[in-house]
């Protein structure tokens, strides 16, 4: 067959409006308004049942120390049972800052989490990789440090992100030193921190000392970290003594209950909300308790379970209903809200997955979120990271970016010159104005196929899974990680090198 006449030079055009290469990022404001779903009534009605659960039911806080604090500032403590005044829960929450400024090593790199601006970060926490061959299997770190890799070449994640997969290769006592240097070594986003045991996070805190500088970090965030409550209302040692750890040194915590609404919470999605907001609310308020004025971000995964198979479901109304109420009660606290994701229970980068993904994140967008946890590659309800799907991810992310910053309005915008110029009948492709913009004027997705069936057959009849398969092969190959003095690097593999020493080195 032949080739069309101008392919090549249609597709060399096409380039120009793909997204940047070389990983620059500009701030994500979000110039939309949020969508609020409910009334001022509603949202009083969801704060005193979430009053109502902290102060009659309480939260049980499984730890000696937060039990002890919580009794010192007047909360009433019996057994485990934390049941906390809700004037002193809210006087402890409203010390929170409403935005903080995670900064990144290079510190044109550094986010505002709060108010109209928007973080977004990669998968987290997937044991599971979907390689460029399609291949399931464990995470490897050589995995993790593609992951993050790619998190830095891509212009619409702003944010490093974490645990991007679990290198299960590694020592699980040692795992969080070498991802951590992953995120330190390959990228210069933020990044977030180690969350699985107190003195974990503490070497995170340390290599942060020799990344950035001690002094730096005493007055800086430069650590967002996850930390999740055990729903229904537990909050566990581990998470609590990491919580410590972090907010002690001015460190964010995403404070954030992992929601299977109907299994770990009522299957009414007015009670899963008061629910997750109380558990939100008591982790919040104990991080002021730690150091008052401590970051942290007011969110949760969330996702319905089937009532047939027990399976976390994506997607649905009633989570989307649970992002908006999220967005809502976060701005009326004052406090910055993570929510949406990429998520999806897929078991292949599919339509499903696409559907599932994007009808979790765009109620992300709308509900004003400022911090976007596994917004590329998720897959299999997050037991995979997918390397294609991250790619297809992030593109329609920019897509999102740029529905949120919204429209200009001014004359050039406008473009009453060119409608007169070109009047009735013509065709603008070749005009001023057009050869102006046409470079920014839209975003073509670097997944995408722009040519005809023609020449698509001819060339292969890749479909998108192929294509972003073959688009992160490329950009990994063709990766150059971004410059790191090397006494600093040297002085980080020390540190690693001492504390592998110590640290026990079984791989479960």
């Amino acid at each position: 067959m032949a080739r069309r006449p101008g392919g090549a030079r249609s597709k060399r055009r096409m380039q120009g409006l793909s997204a940047p290469q070389g990983g620059t990022v500009s701030p994500f404001i979000r110039e939309i308004p949020t969508y609020d779903m409910v009334g001022e009534n509603r949202l009083d009605a969801i704060h005193d049942a979430s009053m109502r659960i902290v102060e009659d039911v309480g939260i049980e806080f499984r730890d000696k120390i937060a039990l002890a604090s919580w009794r010192d500032v007047g909360a009433d403590v019996t057994d485990t049972r934390v049941r906390i005044p809700r004037d002193l829960l809210m006087e402890k929450v409203a010390l929170a800052p409403s935005s903080y400024r995670h900064c990144g090593r290079n510190p044109d790199r550094s986010v505002e989490i709060g108010g109209r601006s928007m973080g977004f970060a990669p998968v987290y926490g997937s044991p599971y990789v979907r390689t460029l061959d399609g291949e399931r299997r464990y995470a490897t770190l050589a995995d993790f440090e593609d992951f993050v890799k790619l998190a830095y070449l891509s212009p619409a994640l702003n944010l490093s992100g974490g645990t991007l997969c679990e290198p299960v290769d590694l020592p699980v006592a040692h795992r969080h030193l070498d991802m951590l240097y992953a995120h330190m070594r390959y990228s210069d986003k933020p990044f977030m921190g180690g969350v699985t045991s107190p003195e974990r996070a503490q070497d995170c805190l340390e290599m942060c000392r020799i990344l950035f500088g001690s002094d730096f970090l005493e007055h800086n965030t430069v650590m967002t970290s996850l930390v999740n409550c055990n729903s229904p209302l537990v909050w566990d040692e581990t998470m609590l003594s990491v919580v410590r750890v972090y907010a002690a040194a001015n460190q964010a915590c995403i404070i954030s209950p992992f929601i299977m609404q109907g299994a770990n919470t009522p299957i009414t999605t007015a009670g899963a909300y008061a629910q997750l907001n109380a558990e939100a609310l008591a982790g919040i308020a104990y991080a002021q308790v730690v150091r008052p004025g401590a970051p942290v971000v007011h969110g949760a995964t969330l996702s319905t379970v089937s009532m047939k198979t027990g399976a976390p479901m994506y997607g649905t109304s009633e989570t989307q209903q649970l992002m908006f109420l999220t967005g809502q009660m976060a701005r009326r606290y004052g406090l910055p809200m993570r929510t949406g994701g990429m998520r999806n229970g897929s078991k292949a980068t599919d339509a499903l997955a696409a559907y599932e993904s994007l009808q979790t994140m765009l109620p992300a967008i709308l509900a004003g979120g400022n911090y976007f946890l596994h917004s590329a590659g998720w897959i299999e309800s997050g037991l995979s990271a997918c390397f294609a799907k991250f790619l297809l991810d992030a593109d329609q992310l920019t897509v999102l970016q740029r529905l949120a910053a919204g429209m200009t309005f001014d004359d050039d915008a406008f473009a009453f010159d060119a409608i007169a110029e070109i009047g009735p009948g013509g065709h603008f492709l070749g005009c001023d104005h057009t050869l102006q913009h046409y470079a920014t004027a839209f975003f073509v997705p670097e997944t995408s196929e722009q040519v005809t069936y023609e020449q698509w057959s001819e060339e292969g009849s890749h479909d998108a899974l192929s294509r972003a398969s073959a688009l992160a092969a490329k950009k990994l190959r063709e990766y150059v990680p971004p410059p790191l003095d090397p006494s600093t690097d040297e002085e980080l593999h020390a540190f690693i090198a001492k504390r592998k020493e110590v640290l026990p080195d079984t791989l479960s």
